[in-house]
């Protein structure tokens, strides 16, 4: 190149077009791919671990009888996969279980409990039944809890506490045959490590326990009972201690988790709560108390968690939010193998522990809000229950793969939790954008040939994300019909992108789909293989 004006041009030239390359890479750093999801349709890991929607959880036995309850019920059955339900107040007054004639003898009526029980087996499901609180005739003091004021004291009188369960449980063995009360766990009490959830000491639960697991065990030693039903994790090795050395029944362990720290309430009465983004936030603490189980005189009880979720109080807004899906299936994810059951806390917004709802979202605990409207903790769930029954290997840890008769299922996530001071009561009151998080390779090797209708369904900001909805219509106290009915429309968990892929050759075949991700989003990919018919 002779022309030293011709030669200085094109220097420059290349020069900007470096400069122009290398702020390209910078600006648009989406664009590389994070990371590559892959499994082989061959390469089987073992049968996909439902343990996730063995139970979940409810407020009261009360609301039982209420028709939106069992509407919810219904669904959370059919579109989750959820077998067992738990509540607390069984034997609260307002189930009409148990009074005294004027001479002080026992007067039982379980035709509420009935209703409930009748409802929760024609839907298909089993109840974990929770034994609790203390009905008034029977009560040792005035303490009580909530808002429907379940009283919390140990019985004034064993033996008459001890007829009235093993009349209750006669009574559920000849209506509904002792092949089917099999099935049940009978859980005894709630959080009795809580003074507010019990009055007495460790050893009056330890009495309490030891004469209600008897009195079910008198009816059919197959029963199954268990507990202690503790917050925090407490009492796990102390109960097993005193079951093996007192000769006390004891089939299983159940414990409560929350992830969640803070205090309660700060001098003005607000809650103040923030979420645990520990890595191990929950999943810690199930592998600490399967440790605890495993080296105890009983190494073998199965150990359910009774109840879990994000935050323990009923009035958090990280319940609502997108965050929480991606949370939840880290969560499990995470405590796979551990737990034999880990039951969300609950599956409807229709529970009264502080009294009745007072605005559509409030922070609830449940999955479905209080006009029906479904969260995205409810889809999280909806999508592992769409998982197949083999579980493949995948090299990833944010992901289920599994496969079915007619195709192969993925199921991924980002699980980023938010940098905040603010605590939940605040941060999560407020839209949330996400941020890119990277380009994802989804790649399935081996699959059979055929052809393939390829379903993508999607969690995160604005995307089955009711709440952030509910929060741009400007938080209203309450939503006409239109609006619900628009909420619902605009979040109704349809496919955001489907296709047809059809293969032409007659090996097996590799699948492989580009994802652009963002912060917390949940994908749920269907590959469903169909035949082509001939006419």
């Amino acid at each position: 190149m002779k022309n030293p004006k011709f030669r200085s041009i094109v220097q420059a030239l290349f020069i900007f077009c470096g400069i122009l390359l290398l702020s390209t890479s910078i600006a648009f750093p989406q664009t590389e791919v994070k990371k590559t999801i892959s499994a082989d349709y061959n390469q089987v890991k073992g049968k996909t671990n439902r343990f996730f929607s063995e139970v979940v959880g409810a407020g009261r036995a009360g609301e039982g009888l209420r028709a939106d309850w069992q509407r919810d019920l219904k669904i959370v059955h059919e579109e989750c996969g959820f077998k067992y339900i738990r509540f607390h107040g069984l034997l609260h007054d307002e189930m009409g279980v148990y009074s005294e004639d004027k001479k002080g003898n026992p007067v039982y009526n379980f035709q509420y409990i009935d209703a409930v029980f009748d409802k929760i087996l024609d839907f298909g499901m089993k109840p974990f039944v929770e034994i609790g609180f203390m009905p008034v005739g029977l009560k040792s003091n005035d303490k009580t809890i909530f808002w429907w004021k379940g009283n919390i004291s140990p019985p004034n009188n064993y033996d008459k506490w001890n007829k009235l369960i093993t009349a209750l449980v006669r009574h559920w063995t000849e209506r509904y045959g002792e092949n089917e009360v099999r099935q049940w766990y009978f859980e005894i009490w709630n959080e009795p490590n809580l003074e507010y959830f019990f009055s007495g000491t460790q050893a009056d639960y330890f009495k309490l326990y030891e004469n209600t697991a008897k009195a079910v065990k008198s009816v059919s030693p197959q029963f199954r009972v268990g507990g202690p039903a503790t917050a925090g994790r407490g009492w796990i090795s102390e109960t097993i201690d005193f079951a093996a050395k007192n000769n006390v029944p004891l089939d299983f362990i159940t414990t409560h988790d929350y992830g969640v720290n803070g205090i309660g309430f700060d001098e003005n009465g607000r809650q103040k709560l923030f979420l645990d983004t520990s890595p191990y936030a929950i999943i810690a603490g199930v592998k600490e108390v399967r440790g605890k189980i495993k080296t105890s005189p009983l190494p073998n009880l199965p150990l359910h968690y009774t109840e879990w979720s994000s935050s323990y109080s009923h009035l958090d807004p990280v319940h609502d939010s997108y965050i929480s899906a991606p949370y939840i299936l880290s969560r499990l994810k995470g405590s796979e193998g551990f737990a034999d059951s880990l039951s969300y806390w609950t599956f409807t917004d229709i529970f009264e522990e502080g009294g009745p709802v007072q605005t559509p979202f409030h922070g609830g605990f449940g999955m479905i809000n209080f006009q029906g409207l479904r969260k995205p903790s409810f889809y999280a769930y909806q999508f592992l229950n769409r998982l197949g029954g083999d579980e493949l290997k995948s090299n990833d840890s944010d992901s289920w793969i599994t496969k079915s008769e007619n195709g192969v299922q993925v199921l991924f996530w980002n699980y980023t939790p938010p940098k905040t001071e603010e605590s939940n009561q605040i941060f999560y009151k407020k839209d949330i954008p996400t941020k890119d998080y990277g380009k994802v390779n989804v790649k399935i090797d081996n699959l059979p040939n055929g052809n393939y209708s390829v379903e993508i369904y999607k969690i995160g900001y604005l995307i089955n994300d009711v709440y952030t909805d509910f929060l741009k219509l400007g938080s209203p106290v309450n939503l006409s019909r239109e609006q619900v009915k628009q909420l619902a429309e605009r979040n109704s968990g349809k496919p955001i992108e489907t296709s047809i892929l059809k293969t032409k050759v007659k090996s097996n075949q590799t699948f492989i789909k580009e994802i652009q991700l963002r912060e917390n989003d949940v994908y749920f990919i269907n590959l469903k293989r169909f035949s082509v018919r001939k006419d």
